[in-house]
């Protein structure tokens, strides 16, 4: 696996890899991730990456870590 490159962002890490054939875009937030896999020929270059993840992309990822996180604490609290 190659590190094509990373995103800043303040509220969670963005990686952007490259394997087996495709692209992968992983969000880190915390214990969590949230990893998108794109076929490399779905795009004609690596520079395509970066236009995909706009704010609103981001946001909708930041939203769907509180779900998971929402639902994993709601797991957790049903073992006790």
């Amino acid at each position: 696996m190659r590190v094509v490159g990373e995103i800043p962002h303040t509220d969670c890490k963005i990686t952007l890899f490259a394997w087996n054939s495709r692209y992968l875009i992983k969000f880190e937030r915390g214990p969590l991730e949230q990893t998108f896999k794109i076929n490399e020929y779905d795009i004609t270059a690596e520079s395509e990456l970066r236009t995909l993840i706009d704010e609103q992309f981001i946001q909708q990822t930041l939203i769907r870590f509180d779900e998971m996180q929402n639902s994993l604490a709601a797991r957790l609290n049903s073992l006790g």
